[in-house]
């Protein structure tokens, strides 16, 4: 499978605690290899074989809410 990064907007991002939460959720996929919280910009970037919607669903386990995908 080819190697992929998306970047998402997502909503309520204002912490440590929120860093924590999103990398923990979305860096438990299978294929993740990397996951960037930028908690000024509000976006989350990951890079590996995974879908999207695996990704998306992984940061609303986390409780936070996936807003756009940012370019």
């Amino acid at each position: 499978m080819l190697l992929t990064e998306y970047r998402f907007d997502v909503a309520g991002l204002s912490c440590d605690h929120c860093r924590a939460a999103v990398e923990h959720e979305v860096g438990s996929l299978s294929g993740v290899t990397r996951v960037d919280v930028d908690l000024q910009k509000n976006t989350v970037t990951v890079a590996g074989t995974m879908s999207t919607e695996q990704v998306v669903k992984a940061i609303e386990e986390a409780g936070y809410e996936v807003v756009g995908e940012a370019g």
